[in-house]
């Protein structure tokens, strides 16, 4: 089997895996044992629409990494990708837990956000390591500032899914540190800005659908 071909059916089965399989973690989910959470029937709802939306950017991420890493032909670069997406799995495997303790369902848009998401790192990986690298930089930066904002909305008491958000902020901090060491070029505004964009209609309709 050619190396490409190889790395075509990994990206190919991590797509299965992220959007039918149960995710499983690496890490134990961040947790407040102390602090019991009880919420009443509207917190709950609230934290389920949040939550939702963090298990959607983590299916992109899984898409986005999957991409960057198909389109790379640096092996360390590669790699550095899949690290980071193995990070990642464990958001997607606790953002799912804490949905089905809420009672809530994930995105029934999970398939067309998975291809979106794809496709942008496809793209991104297709003008150059070191762009690619810049728009994992942007991408995490404003999922750093998103995570920031939901842990200023999700309902005080709700302990498990602060503990979470709280974990995956800094995990992504990390991934764009990581990004701009290996070399990250800054992308220009508009691009930021359409990312932005693009990004609000995403955590818009994931909220409710």
């Amino acid at each position: 089997m050619t190396p490409s071909l190889d790395h075509a059916l990994h990206a190919a089965d991590g797509a299965l895996r992220t959007l039918f399989a149960k995710p499983h973690a690496s890490r134990a989910c961040p947790t407040v044992p102390a602090q019991a959470t009880e919420l009443s029937t509207d917190d709950k709802a609230l934290s389920g629409a949040l939550m939702r939306v963090n298990h959607v950017g983590e299916v992109c991420a899984q898409a986005l990494y999957a991409a960057q890493a198909l389109g790379t032909r640096d092996p360390v670069l590669r790699q550095q990708f899949l690290d980071a997406s193995r990070e990642e799995g464990d958001h997607l495997a606790w953002t799912k837990n804490r949905l089905d303790e809420l009672g809530a369902r994930p995105s029934l848009l999970n398939p067309l956000w998975y291809a979106g998401a794809f496709g942008l790192g496809l793209v991104a990986s297709r003008l150059g390591d070191r762009l690619s690298l810049g728009f994992v930089v942007e991408t995490e930066r404003q999922v750093e500032a998103h995570l920031a904002s939901h842990l200023a909305h999700l309902p005080e008491g709700d302990h498990e899914s602060r503990a979470i958000v709280a974990q995956m902020k800094d995990d992504e901090a990390h991934h764009a540190q990581a990004a701009e060491n290996a070399g990250a070029l800054r992308l220009p505004a508009p691009v930021r800005f359409m990312m932005r964009s693009a990004a609000k209609v995403m955590t818009t309709i994931a909220h409710r659908i």
